[in-house]
């Protein structure tokens, strides 16, 4: 049982705390202004300081960027609380419904099993908010300060692990949701909160305290040989264990994460370490003691260093584990044996364990939407109203859709077809596995073109492998606009990171397992460079390789390699 702990000592040398902390400590419902400003029709946007509310709510506070000349046209992005990513043919509808009449006309998957409304203006913002709650669904901590949407592995029941992973996944998001009445007031009632009450004034979280965590927490469940959630790149991470095809348990996994900013030597990607196991009733226990651990000591005086993985790398697992052991009463068994070999969607129909059909889409980055030829959102919304399968989103940002009768394949696949949707080769094993994150023109964060600009590099690069005799070859590529990596680019064979207008990081080394992290191989190029670039790497790479090798573990077995022998050799020569 998570036992009272005392917050950590202030900061020595009296730093001075973030500006959200002062925000956290004055308002703990979380409340902010929102309300009275959503019903003042004369508001063009929220304060700033709201905007950092907003987030908790699972919304961001954007503005178009191709049409800043002309003046700032807010814009709002709310992204859904999904756990697993998964959702009933009615639910899904009512996304679709919801993206058409008050967003872009698109859905946007995230890398997180989660939808994104994108481009909604502010009148559309409180129906779409009370419409979603109303079907009971909810964007409540997709953002903010507290644990994000939970992640498990997308594919339909293989056995019975596979659907116990949901449920735990499901219990452990419940558990760890922030309580404040804020948002049922604010989304539902409509009705701002009187924040000179006391009771107000003294709201205190029963778990995340007055002031929630330093910065956000991410978790996720994965079931080995397939690392399709990204495992390790999570603050908090559960990799089942069978013995004799029963589920005994989950490794614990802490203080993986991915964000860093440009020119800081402080922030830097990290893979989680693995710190014990715990049996299924262990579960919420453990998980909130992970979660009290970050808020406990997590860095409040600086956002950019406050994610729990420096708690990890400044003070060790070793520490992190009798810390964690304390606040539980017991101690954790020590870790099973596990290995990931891939990661990656599936393509295609297949059959589940229950003899229930199910079909992988590929979503080129993410984007559920019609264009001429391909109208893939219509597609989605006539299947979920003739046969409402399960919608589930995947982590590399594509869709599968499951519980579907083997009678029903045929005329799915029919709709599909007549919508310019395949269900056989729907792309190249290139394309199937690159991500992009969002960026332009609605991030305030990008720093460079990704979503709008990785199809069209995709296919140079698929022109490049066919030149050097790789035709169809997969190679695991990920593009973000920042080096925040919400496409987790710092875990691919190949990732391209925002610096500027036309200009990246080049990332290159990981491995198909994603349990790699890449390393930096260029620290600016610009787009009339990468070609060039990766015709260099590729055609070294067709020469070099040996059987079936990986760009990525060619990268390590020969380019760093030559690189850490050139580095020792340069004092002798000088």
């Amino acid at each position: 049982m998570i036992t009272d702990k005392a917050v950590a000592p202030a900061p020595t040398e009296e730093k001075k705390l973030t500006h959200n902390e002062g925000l956290k400590t004055a308002i703990p419902t979380l409340a902010g202004n929102i309300a009275a400003t959503l019903n003042d029709s004369g508001a063009i946007c929220f304060s700033t300081d709201d905007e950092q509310f907003l987030k908790f709510h699972g919304i961001y506070q954007q503005d178009d960027r191709d049409k800043r000349k002309t003046g700032k046209l807010y814009i709002w992005m709310i992204r859904g609380r999904i756990p697993g990513g998964v959702l009933s043919g009615p639910q899904y509808l009512v996304y679709d419904r919801l993206a058409t009449n008050y967003g872009n006309q698109t859905l946007r998957i995230t890398s997180r099993q989660s939808f994104q409304f994108h481009g909604v203006v502010k009148a559309g913002l409180g129906p779409l908010m009370k419409e979603l709650n109303e079907a009971m669904m909810d964007t409540i901590a997709a953002c903010g300060d507290v644990n994000r949407n939970v992640m498990s592995p997308p594919v339909p029941a293989r056995n019975e692990i596979h659907k116990q992973l949901l449920v735990d996944a499901t219990r452990v998001s419940e558990a760890l949701m922030p309580k404040t009445k804020a948002y049922h007031s604010i989304w539902v009632d409509g009705v701002q909160l009187n924040l000179d009450e006391q009771q107000n004034k003294d709201f205190v979280d029963p778990l995340y305290g007055k002031t929630y965590l330093p910065r956000k927490f991410k978790t996720a469940f994965a079931v080995q040989p397939v690392n399709d959630v990204d495992v390790l790149t999570n603050c908090l991470g559960y990799i089942a264990i069978e013995e004799n095809g029963k589920l005994i348990g989950y490794n614990l996994t802490v203080g993986g994460g991915l964000g860093r900013s440009h020119g800081n030597a402080e922030t830097y990607p990290r893979i989680a370490d693995v710190i014990g196991f715990v049996t299924p009733e262990q579960l919420i226990d453990v998980s909130k003691g992970v979660l009290t651990v970050h808020r406990d000591f997590g860095d409040r005086t600086n956002r950019k260093h406050a994610r729990l993985k420096y708690v990890l790398e400044e003070k060790g697992a070793a520490w992190f584990r009798q810390e964690l052991e304390s606040r539980l009463g017991y101690k954790l068994a020590e870790a099973k044996p596990f290995k990931f070999t891939k990661q990656g969607d599936h393509f295609g129909w297949d059959t589940a364990a229950d003899g229930s059909k199910f079909l992988g889409l590929y979503v080129e980055t993410g984007r559920i939407k019609d264009k001429e030829g391909y109208r893939l959102k219509a597609a989605l919304k006539l299947i979920a109203e003739k046969f409402a399968p399960e919608y589930r989103l995947t982590p590399s940002q594509n869709i599968i859709l499951a519980n579907i009768k083997a009678a029903d394949e045929a005329a799915i696949t029919k709709i599909l077809a007549e919508h310019g949707v395949p269900v056989e080769n729907q792309t190249s094993a290139l394309r199937r596995a690159s991500m992009a994150c969002p960026s332009m023109p609605t991030c305030g964060l990008g720093l460079a073109e990704s979503e709008r600009y990785l199809p069209g590099l995709m296919g140079q690069i698929e022109g490049l492998l066919s030149e050097v005799g790789l035709t169809d070859h997969e190679i695991i590529i990920r593009m973000t606009g920042c080096p925040n990596g919400c496409a987790r680019p710092y875990m691919s064979e190949i990732g391209f990171v925002g610096k500027g207008p036309g200009r990246y990081q080049m990332y290159l080394g990981g491995n198909e397992a994603c349990t790699r992290l890449n390393k930096l191989h260029k620290d600016l190029i610009k787009d009339p460079e990468i070609i060039p670039e990766l015709r260099n790497l590729f055609t070294r790479y067709a020469a070099e390789r040996v059987g079936s090798e990986r760009f990525g573990d060619w990268v390590e077995r020969v380019l760093w390699k030559e690189q850490a022998a050139a580095a020792s050799a340069a004092p002798a020569a000088n």
